[in-house]
């Protein structure tokens, strides 16, 4: 139990640097100097960063140790705040983001979740599973929130005698700070969280299991990530530093508000999660991600015609208030139709390929932002790739039962 608690604390802390980040990092880098399309191409090359960094250390986490992958992550999480707060150079802080661990999103990155997943997976009964990740979602969620409007509430007051681009930096060193807290968290926990070892080394008994950890499970991983790349292709469209910066340009949103606004909206996600594991015992795990994220796509959609700020707002509520009821749902599944000694190989894999989904679409979406003309076709470019998904999914994995659904 008290690995448990740390991982979850582990997960609170991550997500609260992680939400504090995303509200201001655009605003930090473009008043760093930086163009829209410059900070589109170094958050692309954040991503695709994070997404090296994260196959390497997740596909070796059961072999190797996955304490001492948590450190390094951890260690390069602390680095990359060093980094982006005492540079404005382009160069520097593409070498600085592609290394380390930046999450521009708001959400996870790096080879965090994969590992602790495995770990609690492990440790929790396969009917009790979807409701652990439930609660470990909206741990994320909650911190995500709290990290917003700190961050938010932190940028306004200093700006009162700061200019804003060193409150925005305020923020950054603060991501540092938690960087650091994470490791001396990941240090503390116990044997327990490694991998059996008499499971530890059966995946690596093919050249693909060898480099992938994958062995057994890799067809459905690989269908899974495939989907789950396209999702986050999507989702990179109006990733939280974006959306927040839409408010901010199309109805000058200042940041304590939108800390304010995102806090509201991560907090109904994380309480949608709970929600999502009532239902997915009713009708099962892979029609509980389907039902809820369509019509979640279609508000994603209905955001930039909403003619007022007020009404724009509420759309971007009501859409957090399920948007992420698939994500324990998700997690379980994956973890549910793999063998124990390949979660965290598959939860990396597939986590990296999202990564790499959403890891090219800032690119795109820092060019239609350059343009005042276009930047709602984020917004709709996003909602069609994700409704895709979701008729792709439920078509692909609808006959594919977990064990704990096989009666």
């Amino acid at each position: 139990m008290r690995d448990i608690r740390l991982l979850f604390v582990t997960r609170f802390v991550r997500l609260f640097a992680y939400g504090a980040l995303s509200v201001v990092l655009v605003l930090y880098l473009v008043g760093l100097g930086l163009s829209e399309s410059d900070t589109g191409i170094l958050l692309t090359a954040t991503l695709l960063g994070d997404t090296l960094v994260s196959l390497f250390l997740t596909t070796r986490a059961d072999r190797i140790g996955r304490r001492r992958i948590l450190i390094i992550g951890a260690s390069l999480m602390a680095a990359a705040g060093v980094a982006f707060a005492y540079t404005h150079h382009m160069a520097l802080l593409v070498v600085a983001g592609t290394i380390g661990v930046i999450s521009p999103s708001g959400q996870e990155v790096g080879p965090f979740l994969p590992i602790e997943q495995a770990a609690l997976s492990q440790v929790v009964p396969a009917r009790a599973r979807t409701d652990v990740f439930a609660w470990y979602t909206l741990t994320g969620s909650v911190a995500t929130a709290l990290g917003a409007l700190a961050a938010g509430m932190l940028t306004h007051s200093l700006q009162r005698t700061w200019t804003p681009v060193e409150s925005y930096r305020a923020v950054v060193v603060v991501y540092a700070c938690m960087g650091v807290a994470l490791l001396v968290l990941f240090r503390a926990t116990s044997a327990a969280v490694e991998a059996p070892t008499s499971l530890a080394g059966t995946a690596a008994t093919s050249v693909l299991g060898r480099y992938s950890g994958l062995h057994r499970s890799h067809a459905v991983v690989l269908r899974l990530s495939a989907l789950f790349a396209l999702d986050s292709f999507g989702g990179g469209f109006v990733i939280q530093s974006f959306a927040a910066y839409w408010f901010y340009l199309r109805w000058g949103v200042d940041p304590r508000t939108l800390g304010t606004l995102f806090f509201a909206a991560n907090l109904l996600a994380g309480l949608s999660a709970l929600a999502a594991s009532r239902l997915a015992s009713r009708i099962g795990l892979v029609n509980t991600m389907v039902v809820t994220h369509l019509p979640s796509n279609v508000l994603l959609l209905l955001i930039p015609v909403m003619p007022t700020l007020p009404l724009a707002a509420l759309v971007l509520l009501l859409r957090f208030s399920i948007s992420q009821m698939d994500v324990p749902t998700r997690q379980s599944y994956t973890m549910a139709v793999v063998p124990p000694e390949e979660r965290a190989a598959a939860s990396g894999v597939t986590g990296v390929a999202r990564t790499t989904g959403a890891s090219i679409s800032p690119l795109l979406a820092g060019l239609l932002f350059a343009r005042p003309s276009l930047i709602n076709v984020p917004f709709y470019i996003a909602g069609v790739l994700k409704i895709a998904y979701d008729l792709l999914l439920f078509r692909a994995f609808r006959s594919v039962k977990p064990p704990e659904e096989v009666e």
